[in-house]
Formats: C-alpha cells, structure tokens, sequence
C-alpha cells in the first residue's frame, strides 16, 4: 500500500471544514480500515503496505510493509512499483484508500482478467476524473510516472498512458472519492456497515451538521495513498 498516517493535518485536508484536522484524521483512518480490510479480504497471494509514516492499530496482520519514497504522487506509485517488482513477477493491483466502499468482489473483478490473460491492465475511474484502482499483469513503473494527478483529467490521462503502450485495458465500476464533506456522506449513505460510516455517525453524534450542504462546493484534494495489493 501506498498510504499516509493518517496524522490530523496531514489527511484529508479538503474536509476541514467543517471538519477538525482530527475529524478529518479519524475519517482517513476509518476509510484506511475498510480499504485495507477488503483487501484483506480479497483472495491475493501477497499485500504490501508502501507507508509514510509509522503503522498503527489500523494496519491488519498479513500486510508487508515498506518505505515509501518519490516525490509527486505519480513517481511514489512508479517506486511502489519498481519495489515490489524487485522481489514479485506477477501481476498486482494497486487500490486508492479514499473509495472505502470498495469490495472483495470488486478486487476480484480488476485481479481476474489480468491473472487469466484476458487484459494486460485493469483500471478503475473515479467520479471526479481521476481513478481509483490500477492493475497490471507486468509491473512497469513508467505507465505512472509523469501522468499528472489529482486533476480532473487525471484518469484520462492514464488510460491514455495504457493504451500508449499497447495494453488491453479493461475498466471497472466508476467509484466516488472521499474528498468532501458532501462525498464523505453520501458514501457512508451507501455503506452503513462501515468502520467509515461507524465514524461519520460518531463525529455527527458530537457535532450535528448538514454534510451534504456545508461540503458543497469543495475541490478534490486526494491524499497520497495507494494500496499495493500482489495478486
């Protein structure tokens, strides 16, 4: 996984407000905890936790762990996977942990095509033009490094990358980012099951607010994080 801590300032920045910086932290680290329990759920045969930071009580048994490193978000996924390459030849899925409603089944549906041949890619659009997934059958760190992020024509741009090289690209369900208020609730609308739904009733318990209408209007700001599940 590529992740941050999910430390109060550092996370999900675009929440606050009406957030608190450590609402907003909670609200990351909720997210991190469905993200990275599909994927522990997920049949894969080997996780990897790329992270700025230090672990903490949210990071599963199950999961290795290495440094992340680069600077822009496209060169941090390009390392990720020049590092993971230098010890793993099979095709990987790499999940952004800002779509907590992401599932087994999902994950299943972007690892299947590239395990059976069917597709030399896998990529997953989100709603606001970037994408929240990206699967490879052969890890190359160049179909990443230079596509520009966290624009509106992020995901465009990457797909183009993919097909520049001559992959056969399958696409998955587009999914919504958590980057807003406004997102935050309707994603917890949509999974009440959640540990990130769980936090959102907690935060409004303390603090009643009207998400919908005070995230209105937000930009998208992702965070740094990618999960680099091996399938």
């Amino acid at each position: 996984m590529i992740a941050k801590e999910p430390v109060p300032g550092r996370v999900k920045t675009r929440l606050t407000p009406p957030y608190t910086p450590a609402e907003a932290a909670e609200l990351a680290e909720a997210a991190l905890t469905d993200t990275l329990e599909a994927v522990r759920s997920a049949s894969v045969a080997r996780r990897i936790l790329a992270l700025e930071g230090t672990p903490g009580r949210w990071l599963p048994p199950g999961f290795d762990v290495i440094g992340q490193r680069g600077g822009g978000l496209d060169e941090r996924i390009a390392w990720a996977l020049a590092d993971v390459r230098a010890t793993w030849t099979a095709p990987v899925v790499l999940i952004g942990m800002d779509t907590p409603q992401v599932t087994p089944a999902l994950l299943a549906a972007a690892a299947e095509p590239l395990v059976s041949g069917a597709a030399d890619a896998t990529l997953g659009m989100a709603e606001d033009g970037g994408f929240w997934l990206l699967g490879l059958r052969e890890i190359d760190p160049s179909v990443v490094l230079g596509v520009p992020m966290s624009r509106p024509d992020t995901g465009a741009h990457q797909l183009g990358r993919l097909e520049a090289a001559g992959l056969r690209v399958r696409l998955l369900p587009e999914l919504t980012d958590v980057d807003t208020a406004a997102e935050a609730d309707r994603i917890a609308a949509a999974t009440p099951g959640s540990a990130f739904a769980a936090c959102m009733r907690t935060l409004a318990h303390r603090d009643p607010r009207t998400l919908a209408d005070q995230g209105a209007g937000q930009d998208a700001d992702r965070d740094a994080r990618v999960l680099v599940a091996a399938v």
